[in-house]
């Protein structure tokens, strides 16, 4: 259990600098910034950490050995003393996926797969299953053969407590980037004004709770010989505080509303998220301290003609303007055309992030006069 190894956090490209701001802040000291992601050295109580409280990662990778190898046979024989045991169960399903490239002696990913699945099946004695929970990884770079073992299971953005969900949703993960971005800290009132189902305005009203992300769900590394019941369960101990911020989301459909109601509540963030019907030009200024409007507008490509967005934009830049005075505005979009429709003076323009398909950008205004 003291043993350290590489643990890898992947992220959603373009976002490293905020991945590994948010890793050195919650302690994991050494991360570095690498293409993807974030790595740091540290053992399995690292491991279970950092799947249950970090935001904005999509899932956490162990790196649990490696050896080299310069043909297939040599590859079938060291897997085979591979000690597989110490992580992997005999009774658990197990999925390999393999990748290669061609500065390596061995190139076949589908040959060198065989090989790895053979030698777990006949040495481990547990099943291969395409299905499987568990995903072992190979990765043979210049003839070095490195696994991984996959510890997250279902992409983290799947909180366990979310059930409603409307068309096209912003990924609670990309949700936390973008206000990590912003500088949210969760002491600033958060608004998000096309609502959806809710997820910028749970994901800051969490953060400001000190709700940890993955307090409801599960993970595959509760299904390694490496997992401790009752050390996870003390990590998950934990006591969350009323945050003195509110939290604003509104939607023109009502069902929209309704969802990111009963998403709040499951969630246990009832008592400070409001949310109602309401246009984009009827919105009002909350009666509380300046904060941040964050907003996943709809974009041309997802809603088939763009033209009829540009004056949905423009309301939303002369309502802000006219009544926001002191906020910050974040709008995420993909066409930097609607986001200029808005009126609105952008002092920054993100890095583009791919969401569904698409490269979204995360354009922040200052404070609006």
């Amino acid at each position: 259990m003291d043993t350290n190894f590489e643990i890898f956090l992947a992220i959603a490209p373009g976002l490293e600098t905020v991945l590994l701001a948010e890793t050195l802040q919650a302690g994991f000291s050494g991360a570095k910034q690498t293409p993807g992601g974030v790595t740091f050295t540290g053992n399995w109580n690292d491991v279970w950490r950092a799947n249950l409280t970090l935001r904005t990662a999509t899932r956490v990778l162990a790196r649990i050995g490696g050896f080299r190898a310069f043909h297939l046979a040599q590859l079938d024989k060291r897997a085979r003393k591979f000690p597989w045991d110490d992580v992997l169960r005999a009774d658990q399903p197990i999925r390999v996926e393999v990748n290669t490239n061609k500065k390596s002696k061995i190139y076949h990913a589908g040959a060198a797969k065989q090989r790895i699945e053979t030698a777990i099946k006949e040495t481990l004695g547990a099943e291969i299953s395409a299905e499987a929970g568990i995903c072992l990884k190979l990765r043979i770079d210049d003839n070095n053969c490195m696994f991984s073992v996959d510890t997250t299971g279902e992409s983290l953005h799947k909180r366990g407590h979310k059930v409603a969900v409307n068309k096209a949703p912003m990924r609670e993960t990309l949700a936390a980037g973008f206000l990590h971005d912003m500088g949210y800290d969760g002491s600033q009132a958060v608004l998000d004004p096309m609502c959806g189902s809710g997820t910028f305005i749970l994901e800051a009203a969490e953060m400001a709770s000190g709700l940890l992300p993955g307090r409801t769900r599960s993970f595959a590394f509760e299904n390694l010989t490496t997992f401790d019941q009752a050390a996870f369960k003390q990590l998950k101990d934990h006591n969350p505080v009323q945050p003195d911020a509110c939290f604003f989301g509104s939607d023109r459909d009502q069902g929209a509303v309704q969802m990111s109601q009963k998403n709040a509540e499951r969630a246990g963030l009832g008592d400070c998220t409001l949310f109602k019907m309401c246009a984009v030009s009827d919105l009002q200024r909350p009666d509380c301290a300046s904060g941040i409007v964050i907003v996943n507008p709809p974009y041309g490509t997802r809603i088939g003609n763009k033209k009829l967005l540009f004056g949905l934009y423009g309301a939303l830049g002369k309502t802000l303007k006219e009544r926001f005075s002191g906020w910050r505005v974040g709008i995420v979009t993909s066409d930097a055309g609607l986001a200029k429709a808005t009126g609105l003076q952008f002092a920054k323009e993100g890095k583009p992030i791919p969401n569904g398909g698409l490269k979204v950008k995360l354009f922040q205004t200052a404070e609006l006069p």
